[in-house]
């Protein structure tokens, strides 16, 4: 059984790693990921990586592994911001709030999926103009759901998490192990 990663983010390539797992391809899916009118941010994520991962083709013995990362402050979802002036407007209002990281992951195997979210609860120190200006310049928030990555410079704005540290990065690594594991791949067993 082939393990495929539904994904082109180095981060979920990077987590998948710290459980020994090294995916034998990279197919990373195009999809259209605008939110539907009205929207909640969980289901909105859960079809999110639904999508994803019907999008990836695969053989019958090819497992696909699929993600989304949402950012939600309360209904609202916060994608990747399209450019500075986003990212900043993203991290004022998550600035001195508690907020809400989703991460959906879906792995499928033939015609089978299996899927799972993840609701970690975050909380961001208020921002000064200095810590927010050196932060925008620094780049770091592009690509990055709600415009900032807990793992980079920003972890120093984040004194509080209630959940799944890794699924903030990208991928709930004992979830996804377990999803894998539902579907017969050897985790934690020979893969030879």
């Amino acid at each position: 059984m082939k393990l495929i990663l539904g994904s082109g983010s180095p981060r979920r390539l990077e987590l998948l790693a710290q459980i020994g797992l090294t995916p034998d391809e990279i197919r990373a899916p195009d999809i259209d990921e605008t939110p539907q009118k009205g929207e909640q941010p969980r289901p909105y994520c859960a079809r999110m990586t639904r999508e994803k991962v019907a999008a990836v083709p695969a053989s019958t013995d090819e497992l696909v592994l699929c993600a989304d990362t949402t950012v939600a402050l309360g209904r609202r979802i916060m994608g990747k911001p399209e450019d500075a002036g986003e990212a900043a407007e993203f991290l004022l209002a998550l600035s001195g709030r508690r907020h809400r990281v989703i991460t959906a992951v879906a792995v499928k195997l033939g015609d089978k999926v299996w899927e799972r979210d993840v609701v970690t609860n975050v909380k961001m120190k208020r921002l000064s103009d200095i810590e927010l200006n050196s932060y925008l310049a620094s780049n770091d928030w592009q690509g990055k759901a709600g415009g900032y990555a807990i793992q980079g410079p920003a972890s120093a704005f984040i004194p509080w998490i209630s959940g799944s540290f890794s699924a903030v990065v990208g991928l709930p690594l004992a979830e996804s192990a377990a999803l894998l594991a539902a579907a017969g791949y050897p985790v934690f067993g020979d893969r030879s």
